[in-house]
């Protein structure tokens, strides 16, 4: 959908998926640097032979945080931009779930289904999302969750209430 709409037009949006991302390859080398700014080095992150010989996945998997960062790149990829904002702030998630690992090499994309959205105060939207992350080739999706983020416009801007 990778188009500009309006604020106004936000309410026709509920319950629609309104993007789908271009897919993203999760390398090792992404695995090996989200490790390095993250600390976390677990084996089956970090070690592919060791995760061929240890693990189920047949070698090393993403990190369930790196999957769920990618959201972001995703949201610019193919999500509107409204007219009116100055700003979104990432609010948060509701109900993430880890529901398949992401194996190194692996391609995933998401998909964005507007669930709520709701004035919060003079300028700011608070617009929920229903994302998934999906897998390439898999049945299972990486992850779902609820993600909260806050668009904030110039009151004056302000459409008719969702």
């Amino acid at each position: 959908m990778s188009q500009e709409i309006s604020l106004s037009d936000v309410k026709d949006l509920l319950g629609k998926e309104i993007g789908v991302s271009d897919w993203i390859t999760v390398t090792q080398e992404s695995i090996d640097d989200f490790a390095d700014a993250t600390g976390d080095f677990q084996f089956i992150h970090t070690d592919p032979v060791r995760a061929a010989a240890e693990t189920p996945f047949g070698g090393t998997i993403a990190h369930g945080f790196l999957s769920l960062s990618l959201l972001s790149a995703m949201n610019y990829n193919c999500l509107p931009k409204i007219r009116e904002q100055t700003m979104c702030i990432n609010y948060g998630f509701d109900k993430v779930r880890f529901v398949a690992p992401v194996k190194s090499g692996a391609r995933v994309r998401g998909r964005f289904t507007v669930a709520d959205a709701r004035f919060r105060s003079a300028g700011m939207l608070m617009v929920s999302y229903d994302v998934t992350v999906e897998i390439e080739g898999e049945r299972k999706p990486a992850l779902t969750a609820i993600w909260q983020t806050i668009i904030q416009y110039k009151p004056k801007d302000r459409s008719a209430d969702i």
